[in-house]
């Protein structure tokens, strides 16, 4: 749960206590308007530009402060509408936040007060109270009855009263009983009682006056937008009715139309929990619009009705989110630890909800897998799925299973020999359906036209279905849609003849589709012109999860009105809980062919461009849920318009995805599309324009963090040229330039070049802006990181103090810059092993970064991170573990499972755990980090090589030397292919790998390797470096094992002499130096008495 609090500064902040004590808050009633404050608004600071929405969002922040109450919650600007899995966990716990709240004050938008009444009569607002819309709201019934104390307030913010003042009021205007408004136990009234409660109120969405009632009645239900108040009324009922069946979840109500597969589902019925050993699998597959949900929804539905002690699960398969979501609805559902808790693993939540799913009879439905949508890159074999699924699956004889599916491979790899196919139905099946969904009986002749109708439409349930909806929408009778389904057949032919030849298979059933669709969208344009441009858009972008926000309409009531009429033909499926519409696969395909014939694909994919422009975000964190759900949608525009040098908006898009798809450390996409980007700026602007120069500058960027250094270097190197010779060498963008190259040279371990121009940038900056322009000290601190990455760690720490001082008294004690500057100087004093120091640091910078940018925010995590790792050089593993944990968590969260952040700070777990001697745990970790590192990074990636080199290191640990040497050889053969011989990381490989030498007593080979890296350190770091006294140190061990005592001391004497002059008396490195010559002296002197 998120609360708001205004700081001293008068400031708007959003905090997550999810994962915490919440405490006392107000929480605000209201109806929403046209200009509410959103969670965006919050986030990017501008929420005054909102003019109606700061107003209510002020008086709730005044009237709380009033009451004593720090904190208050509005659920325009608390919940993030973009966020999928938050929406819907916000409607199933919003009845408990009101019960819960200190105060709830209701803003009543239609009551005003005379301005000069200190004290408001009853007669000057009762009138306007009684009429207020208020109370003709389905949402708001839960929001009178939850809360202890609910207090009401006029437009001008002018209290009228509270729910005991006004009980009788209350009484007459909603007839609720008194007893309920004084807060008795809801359960004291009866089921009937309460849902009379709401028979008088209104939602926008049919469903919700149903929904409305979950925490009125104290039931859980899935919310299935689309399916009707009927539908949703009849499940609410069976819910209350079947409270003590064993629990289940079914997001549908049962298709009371439905008719045929009779034989397909008594072979479904006989086969559910026949294998005696383990859990029973089933798969039903065919084509898209041939039924195969429906048959599992009456499977489903048989089975809870003849078994009221078997739990029905159904799950959303069609992508990894929604596979999540369905768990963690079952996880709440049978109250598993932890399943309301955000900070909680999810894969752990899921791995409870399969143990606890294996101890009960419980069937359960995946409906819709398919290897596309749960590997959206794609796998080369369909086993890479069925292993995928595994973890999701239980196994007991006790369970069944149900998989719907396209894809027969599929469906052979997870129901060998229990695979039912679907073909059309049969047409005296076909005729029921028909008939059933147009609900109005045939007479004979109707009867045999619609027995010729339903053999053109294929007895494709899809098809019928449309056409049911057709008929009954535009009031025809079946000789009328038949005589006008003529008419559009040579359309779809065309539209089905633009199939490329491996979709033949399908063709058969996209003619069918693409006539039924044509005839439709003619009888939808003389009704509502602005729905057939909505289906025109989404056959443009993806066709799942179309945000409402994509589809422009002249006001909300006008947009609605398109999208009921495209829900009256059957043309779209609603998904008013996300705020979005779909449409079915074959229908998308039918669009964009007939749009492609018509030859208006290009416009359309246009103006889709367009429409993802007014709404597409920039790549900030504020931003991501919104601008990663935009992406997909993006993306599928992008790839179906043409490049055009003259479309200015299409290159803008490109440029906005390329950017957020860095964001998501989705490096690859993102380089594919800033090379288009710079190619076309090349092209039309010129090889020097700024912009094109900027693109550039992206792309190296891009490069450096897949660590292809050469390659961005070279970018760099022309960047630098260009800026230098077109803006001079002291124009801001050079410097800029400078010192991205010396970023570029630092990575590569370069760093006698990269100081050299952040010297001359630090200078410039200096002489040119000032030494105190926040340039200036963002040079001097890239300055002193070159020194750190050279051991230099006292010079390094005399410019950052002076930039943290600097920017604490320019820019304050919170400015993002400034808790930077404390980073790095913590950064440097753990270098020098200063750890008490670094973590009183650290600590300042998590809290100041919790406190103004938010627990999730990425600095946040980071700073978090590098705390732990604090903790871990101290040895205080269990703090170390704790944060660690709290980290991945987070990032799974927020950044995904294969973010590089994320794979990250999992990593930095598994060396907690490997320090603990806790080596399976660390391994387990170890190799899922090097699993996706590979497939996300890819093999010859910095991140991926480290993560092997840790994985070998915990294989030492448990002595499985042969393991470790080859992951190490082979770290160290592509660094130094990738890298170079004399790159610090191909160094530290060499150096791995020889430990593994000694550890089997194989000095010899050891010996070489760590004389070579003595040597290249040396002369590469010099040999006063940190690691070159490092690689003395092992040497050194290495000879004193082979006996050669005094060549070893003598070493050992050296490195300590220079660990101390570099790092001083007190570093722990110089501690372990003086400590092993003392015990070699003992040794030394036992062996000769």
């Amino acid at each position: 749960m998120r609360l708001l609090h205004l700081d001293a500064l008068g400031r708007l902040i959003l905090t997550d206590f999810r994962g915490k004590p919440i405490p006392p808050y107000a929480i605000l009633s209201h109806r929403w308007g046209g200009s509410e404050i959103l969670i965006e608004n919050v986030l990017n600071g501008n929420y005054k530009e909102k003019e109606e929405g700061y107003q209510k969002l002020r008086f709730c922040a005044e009237q709380a402060a009033q009451d004593g109450l720090q904190y208050f919650w509005i659920d325009t600007c608390c919940i993030d509408r973009w966020d999928n899995n938050e929406r819907s966990k916000a409607i199933n716990s919003m009845f408990q936040w009101y019960r819960n709240a200190a105060r709830c004050y209701v803003f009543l938008s239609d009551v005003s007060l005379p301005a000069t009444a200190d004290t408001p009569q009853r007669s000057d607002w009762e009138t306007s109270f009684r009429k207020s819309e208020w109370f003709t709201r389905g949402w708001t019934l839960q929001e009178l009855v939850a809360p202890v104390l609910v207090e009401f307030f006029s437009r001008q913010g002018q209290r009228i009263g509270d729910k005991v003042s006004l009980d009788q009021l209350l009484h007459d205007i909603t007839e609720i009983p008194l007893a309920a408004l004084h807060n008795c136990p809801l359960g004291q009234f009866s089921i009937s009682e309460r849902m009379r409660w709401a028979e008088h109120r209104r939602t926008t969405e049919e469903e919700d006056i149903v929904y409305c009632l979950l925490g009125v009645l104290g039931v859980s239900l899935p919310t299935t937008y689309g399916e009707g108040k009927e539908s949703a009324l009849r499940r609410l009922q069976a819910e209350v009715e079947e409270s003590g069946s064993a629990p289940s979840i079914i997001p549908f109500s049962r298709n009371q139309s439905f008719v045929g597969r009779e034989l397909q589902l008594t072979e479904l019925e006989a086969k559910l929990f026949s294998n005696k050993r383990t859990t029973t699998t089933l798969a039903i597959v065919g084509p898209g619009g041939t039924g195969k949900s429906q048959l599992a929804l009456e499977a489903a539905f048989r089975t809870r009705q003849n078994s009221r002690s078997c739990s029905v699960f159904w799950m959303d398969a069609s992508d990894r989110d929604s596979l999540y979501r369905s768990y963690a609805n079952i996880a709440q559902k049978l109250s598993i630890s932890g399943c309301n808790d955000d900070q909680v693993d999810t894969k752990q939540v899921i791995k409870h909800c399969v143990t606890t799913i294996s101890a009960r009879q419980c069937l359960l439905v995946f409906d819709n897998v398919e290897r596309t949508a749960i590997w959206p890159s794609g796998l080369p074999t369909t086993e890479a799925t069925s292993i995928y699924l595994t973890e999701f699956l239980p196994h007991s004889k006790l369970c069944s299973i149900i998989f719907t599916t396209t894809e027969s491979n599929i469906a052979e790899a997870l129901a060998p020999q229990n695979v039912t196919v679907l073909q059309e139905l049969t047409p005296d099946t076909a005729l029921r359906m028909l008939r059933n969904r147009v609900a109005t009986p045939f007479s004979n002749t109707e009867q045999q036209v619609a027995m010729h109708l339903l053999r053109e439409l294929l007895y494709l349930p899809l098809a019928i279905a449309q056409a049911a909806a057709c008929i009954r929408a535009s009031s025809m009778t079946v000789q009328q849609y038949q005589a006008q389904l003529d008419h559009h057949k040579d359309a779809a032919l065309k539209y089905s003849n633009n199939l490329s030849k491996g979709e033949q298979r399908e063709c058969g059933l996209r003619k069918t589709v693409a006539a039924t669709l044509s005839l439709s969208i003619s009888q939808v344009y003389n009704s509502n012109a602005v729905a057939i441009g909505y289906l025109f858009i989404a056959a443009c972008v993806n066709r799942k999860d179309i945000s409402l926000d994509l589809l422009e309409a002249a006001s909300p009531r006008a947009r609605e009105d398109a999208i009921k009429v495209l829900d009256k033909y059957a043309l779209i499926t609603r998904r008013p809980a996300e705020s979005a519409i779909e449409v079915h696969r074959l229908v998308h395909q039918a669009l964009c062919s007939q749009l492609q014939v018509q030859g208006r694909l290009m416009q359309w994919t246009q103006c889709t461009i367009r429409q993802l422009l007014r709404v597409f975000p920039n790549d900030d964190h504020s931003s991501r849920s919104k601008w990663r759900r935009l992406l997909p949608h993006a993306q599928h525009a992008l790839s179906h318009s043409l490049m055009d040098d003259n479309n200015g908006e299409r290159l803008y898009l490109t440029w906005k995805c390329a950017r957020s798809l860095f964001s998501d450390g989705r490096y690859k996409e993102a380089e594919e599309l800033e090379v288009q980007v710079v190619q076309t700026r090349k092209r039309v602007l010129g090889e020097e324009h700024p912009d094109t120069l900027a693109s550039i500058v992206n792309l190296a960027s891009t490069y450096s963090d897949q660590g292809r250094w050469k390659e961005a270097e070279e970018l760099e190197v022309q960047v630098m040229q260009t800026r230098k010779r077109v803006l001079g060498e002291e124009h801001p963008d050079t410097l800029a330039s400078m010192a991205n190259l010396a970023s570029v040279y630092s990575h590569q371990g370069r760093w006698k070049e990269a100081e050299e121009l952040e010297v001359q940038v630090v200078q410039t900056r200096k002489r040119v802006l000032g030494e105190e322009h926040p340039d200036t000290l963002t040079s001097i601190v890239n300055l002193a990181s070159t020194y750190s990455d050279q051991g230099r760690w006292k010079e390094a720490e005399e410019p950052e103090v002076q930039v943290m001082q600097t920017r604490k008294r320019v820019l304050g004690n919170e400015h993002p810059s400034t808790l930077i500057s404390m980073a790095n100087l913590a950064s440097v004093y753990s270098h020098q092993g200063r750890w008490r120091e670094a973590e009183e640091l650290f600590m300042q910078v998590v809290q100041t970064t919790k406190r103004v940018l938010g627990n999730e925010h990425p600095k946040t995590l980071t700073s978090k991170a590098n705390l732990a790792s604090t903790y871990m050089n101290q040895g205080r593993w269990k703090k170390a573990e704790e944060l660690f944990v709290q980290v991945v968590q987070t990032r799974k969260r927020v950044f995904g499972e294969n973010h590089p952040d994320t794979l990250t700070s999992v990593a930095n777990l598994a060396l907690t755990y490997s320090n603990q001697r806790r080596w399976k745990e660390a391994e387990e970790l170890g190799v899922e980090v090097m699993q996706m590192s590979k497939s996300v990074l890819g093999e010859k990636h910095p991140n991926t090589l480290a993560s092997i080199a840790n994985l070998a290191s915990t294989y030492s640990n448990q002595r499985r030397w042969k393991e470790a040497e080859e992951l190490e050889v082979e770290v160290m053969q592509i660094t130094k292919s990738v890298l170079g011989e004399e790159h610090p990381n191909t160094l530290t490989s060499m150096a791995n790998l020889a430990l593994t030498y000694s550890d089997q007593g194989r000095w010899k080979e050891a010996e070489e390797l760590q004389v070579q890296v003595v040597q290249i350190t040396k002369r590469t770091l010099g040999e006063e470096h940190p690691h070159t006294l490092t690689s003395m140190n092992d040497l050194a061990f290495t000879l004193q094992s082979q006996a050669r005592c005094e060549e070893a001391f003598a070493l050992m004497e050296t490195c300590f002499q220079l660990r101390q002059q570099v790092l001083g008396e007190q570093h722990h490195d110089t501690q372990s130096s003086l400590e092993t010559l003392h015990s070699w002296r003992v040794e030394y002197s036992n062996e000769n008495l």
